[in-house]
């Protein structure tokens, strides 16, 4: 499977290299970062409230005074799938003062 030359595309082919089947469902995590625990907790609490496919973690990140929210739903890692959540999530972020910071599948 050929895949695009940007950053998602280089990770897929990665993955798929390394004999991940990226025709299965994964949990697919989208992290998030933020500069105040109460934004990632805020955007947390959203998730929690209108996406009930999605389950949320807050934690502090190795950066001091930074946080992270990931964010594991279940998908097909197609490219399309993952470029659509990645651009719903980081749209949902900037409204709570975060960003994106990428995206992985748990082993």
């Amino acid at each position: 499977m050929n895949f695009p030359t940007d950053e998602t595309g280089q990770v897929l082919a990665e993955m798929q290299q390394a004999g991940v089947d990226l025709s299965l469902t994964h949990n697919v995590v989208f992290f998030h970062l933020f500069e105040q625990e109460s934004q990632a907790q805020a955007m947390a609490d959203f998730i929690t409230e209108n996406m009930k496919d999605v389950s949320v973690n807050v934690h502090p990140d190795e950066t001091p005074n930074v946080w992270d929210l990931d964010c594991t739903m279940q998908i097909v890692p197609s490219y399309d799938a993952v470029i659509k959540q990645e651009a719903d999530f980081e749209q949902l972020a900037n409204k709570y003062s975060g960003y994106n910071d990428g995206w992985g599948i748990e082993a």
